[in-house]
């Protein structure tokens, strides 16, 4: 049996918080695949269904976040589950909004859910994160962890937990790849566009409005002052006095 887990803080207070987006998915895989009614159990809401034909548990902690694992560790000793059974849904900082990405074991991140899963379950379990974005400054990670998500997020937030709750029996059949590829591909065009990097100095215009021209390389066999000779103005030489006469003499011209 496949226990799923989506991590979050339970009450209205919280139900819209970026924190709360591993609630989210779990709902969403429980909507898609007609799971049953929410029920509570394990010191959480537990909802049983089926995935891929095998019998899958959805799990949503009630312990507040940082307590995550006291009901996770409580649903896996009554079914007498494995870490290899586990998989865990959450936020993660590190990711893009929109992007997921799937991993075996690992360290906390941060993530105080899975540090609290870790202590009571043990770290080798798959983890599902989802990525939220950072503030870009850590004294505004908390205000963001905890803030909700804006009205404009839905544009890629609704699709991303579609993607999610579909491609599931993937991750029940183990095909974590898959998995990533499916909701990536499903989720082109609508991720956030993401600052780019500045692109490199281009050649300056001409006045044509082509690409200004460049110098062409000495020609081989030929020395810098030929090529002076060849390509700078034309210079009459003298027809009178002791120039004229030296010329005539190495030219052998009477």
């Amino acid at each position: 049996m496949l226990l799923i887990v989506g991590l979050g803080n339970p009450g209205g207070k919280y139900a819209d918080n970026r924190h709360n987006v591993g609630f989210m998915a779990a709902d969403a895989i429980a909507r898609r695949h007609n799971f049953g009614p929410f029920s509570k159990k394990f010191q959480g809401e537990v909802a049983e269904g089926r995935l891929g034909g095998d019998k899958a548990l959805i799990l949503k902690p009630q312990t507040y976040m940082n307590e995550s694992g006291r009901a996770v560790g409580e649903a896996m000793r009554f079914y007498k589950l494995t870490p290899a059974d586990l998989l865990v849904l959450y936020d993660e900082l590190d990711l893009v909004p929109g992007k997921v990405r799937v991993k075996t074991g690992g360290g906390a991140g941060g993530h105080n859910g899975i540090r609290s899963i870790d202590a009571h379950c043990g770290k080798d379990y798959r983890r599902v994160r989802i990525g939220i974005g950072h503030p870009g400054d850590k004294s505004r990670v908390t205000g963001h962890v905890l803030g909700d998500f804006a009205k404009a997020d839905g544009e890629w937030l609704e699709p991303l937990l579609d993607a999610i709750a579909n491609a599931m029996p993937m991750l029940a059949e183990g095909k974590d790849s898959d998995f990533m590829n499916k909701v990536s591909l499903t989720m082109q065009g609508k991720v956030p566009a993401q600052k780019e990097k500045p692109a490199s100095a281009k050649p300056a215009a001409s006045k044509s409005g082509g690409a200004a021209p460049t110098k062409k390389p000495a020609a081989k066999g030929k020395s810098h002052i030929h090529q002076a000779r060849q390509n700078g103005p034309s210079i009459a030489p003298p027809t009178t006095g002791p120039m004229a006469e030296m010329l005539k003499k190495l030219l052998g011209k009477g």
